[in-house]
C-alpha cells in the first residue's frame, strides 16, 4: 500500500451525499484504489456571494456549498488530482447547480469530473467504476496517450451480455471473436480463442493481455493479465482510435448491454464522463426485448426502424417495464413494426440525451459505439434528436477489447 501522500485525492462536490446513504459506499469504493475523498475548504464568509457568483440564486445552503467547494477547487486552495460532483436528481435545483459546478470546474480547472446522481443508490461496486476511471486519468495519462499499437496483443472485453476479444499486431485487427457471457471465464476463454484462432496465432504468441468490463479483475487474474483496467477509460480510447479522432475533443456514447456511457474526451484522453442511468430502458437490452416482441432478430431491427417513423407511436423513454407496455399496446393499436423499431430506436436515445448528455459537453465529432451501434435505426434516431452527425467506426462493437489491446501493447518489452 503507498504512502498517504501517493494517495489520488479526490473531491467531493456534494450538496449532501453524507445523509443519503451512499457516504459509506463512497468511502470504500475510494479505499480500494488508494483513493481519498477530501472536503475542499473554503471561507464561511464566501456563502453569502457565492450565489452571485455563479449566477445561480438558491435557496438550500448545501449547493452554496456545493458551489464554494468548487470555487475552492478551482482556485488551487484544494490540491486534488480529480473531482466527483454529485447530487440528487430529483431536485430540479440541484440538477442545474451539478450541471453548472460540472462545467465550471473541468473549464477552469482542466481536472477530470464525474457526474453522478446519489439517488440512485449505486453500491460500491458500480461506484467502484467511477472511481477507477478519476484514479487511472490521474496516474496514467502517459499510458492513455498512447496512439499506436505495437507488438502482438490481445484485449478482452467481458461485457454485461457479450464478451468480445480481439488479437492485433502492430496497429492491426488479426482476429477477432464474440460471444454470449454466459459462464465469465468460459465466455472468455472462448472468445479469445476465437480470435486467437482467426489471427493464426497461439495464446504463448502473446506478448501482452489486458481485460475491461464488468469482468475484468477475474478474466484478468485467469490470464495473468498485464492491465486490468475500468472501461470508461479503455472505451473511450478504443473508440477515438477506431474512428481516427485522437487528436483534438470528441464525445463518445456507448451503449451497452445493459447501461450506457457518455464520455468527453480531449486528445484521447477522457475528461467528463458519466455512466450508467436510471434504467435499462436506454440500454442494449431494450432494443433486444424489442425485437423479440416483433418477432425479428436483433440484426434485423436497424433496418425495419430506419424505414419507419417513430413519432407515429407513442412510447415511454424513461422506463423499460412502461417502454415495453408502450410498445404493446401500440402494436395492439394497429401501429406497424417498422414505426415501433423506430420509435423504440428513439427512444432509447432520447432517455440517453436527457440522462446523460446533459452531464458532458458535447463537442463534434459525436462517436457512437457498443453493440447497438450496429442498429441502423440508433445513430440515425440520435443525429435526428442532436442535429449533428453521428459517426460509427469501424468495428464499434469492439471498442472495448481493442481500446485494451492498444493500452497493453505499453507493457510490451522492446
Amino acid at each position: 500500500m503507498s504512502d498517504k501522500k501517493d494517495k489520488v485525492q479526490i473531491a467531493l462536490v456534494s450538496c449532501g451525499s453524507e445523509y443519503a446513504g451512499v457516504q459509506k459506499e463512497l468511502e470504500n469504493a475510494a479505499s480500494s484504489l488508494n483513493a481519498e475523498l477530501v472536503y475542499p475548504e473554503m471561507e464561511v464568509s464566501s456563502l453569502d456571494t457565492i450565489g452571485m457568483e455563479f449566477g445561480l440564486e438558491v435557496a438550500s445552503p448545501d449547493l452554496k456549498l456545493m458551489m464554494a467547494r468548487a470555487k475552492a477547487v478551482v482556485e488551487g486552495v484544494a490540491k486534488v488530482d480529480g473531482v466527483f460532483v454529485t447530487s440528487c436528481f430529483r431536485c430540479a435545483e440541484a440538477a442545474i447547480v451539478r450541471n453548472e459546478v460540472r462545467r465550471y470546474i473541468f473549464e477552469n480547472s482542466g481536472l477530470p469530473v464525474i457526474s453522478y446522481s446519489f439517488t440512485e443508490r449505486t453500491t460500491a461496486a458500480t461506484l467502484l467504476t467511477r472511481l477507477e476511471a478519476l484514479t487511472t486519468i490521474a496516474r496514467s495519462k502517459h499510458l492513455l496517450a498512447r496512439e499506436h499499437q505495437v507488438g502482438i496483443t490481445a484485449g478482452i472485453d467481458s461485457g454485461s451480455t457479450t464478451t468480445k476479444a480481439v488479437v492485433m499486431k502492430d496497429d492491426e485487427i488479426i482476429g477477432e471473436g464474440w460471444v454470449p457471457t454466459i459462464k465469465v471465464l468460459e465466455s472468455a476463454d472462448e472468445a479469445l480463442n476465437q480470435a486467437l484462432e482467426q489471427a493464426g496465432m497461439k495464446r504463448e504468441d502473446l506478448q501482452a493481455i489486458g481485460t475491461t468490463g464488468y469482468g475484468r479483475f477475474l478474466i484478468g487474474e485467469h490470464f495473468n493479465a498485464d492491465l486490468m483496467q475500468e472501461e470508461i477509460t479503455v472505451n473511450s480510447k478504443g473508440a477515438v482510435y477506431l474512428a481516427d479522432r485522437q487528436q483534438g475533443s470528441a464525445t463518445v456514447i456507448d451503449i451497452g448491454g445493459m447501461d450506457n456511457k457518455a464520455i468527453s474526451v480531449q486528445d484521447g484522453i477522457p475528461g467528463m464522463f458519466t455512466m450508467g442511468g436510471i434504467c435499462a430502458g436506454a440500454s442494449g437490452r431494450f432494443l433486444e426485448m424489442t425485437s423479440k416482441r416483433l418477432g425479428v432478430e436483433i440484426t434485423e431491427l436497424g433496418d425495419l426502424a430506419v424505414k419507419g417513423m417513430g413519432k407515429n407511436v407513442e412510447m415511454n423513454s424513461y422506463c423499460i417495464v412502461f417502454g415495453i407496455q408502450s410498445l404493446v399496446n401500440s402494436l395492439a393499436k394497429g401501429s406497424i413494426p417498422e414505426d415501433v423499431a423506430a420509435a423504440a430506436c428513439h427512444s432509447v436515445v432520447e432517455q440517453i440525451f436527457e440522462q446523460q448528455l446533459q452531464e458532458v459537453e458535447v463537442k463534434e465529432p459525436l462517436i457512437l459505439v457498443g453493440g447497438s451501434s450496429l442498429i441502423a435505426g440508433v445513430p440515425k434516431a440520435l443525429g435526428e434528436l442532436l442535429k449533428i452527425d453521428v459517426l460509427v467506426p469501424p468495428h464499434s462493437q469492439l471498442i472495448g477489447a481493442v481500446g485494451a489491446a492498444l493500452l497493453a501493447s505499453g507493457y510490451v518489452k522492446g
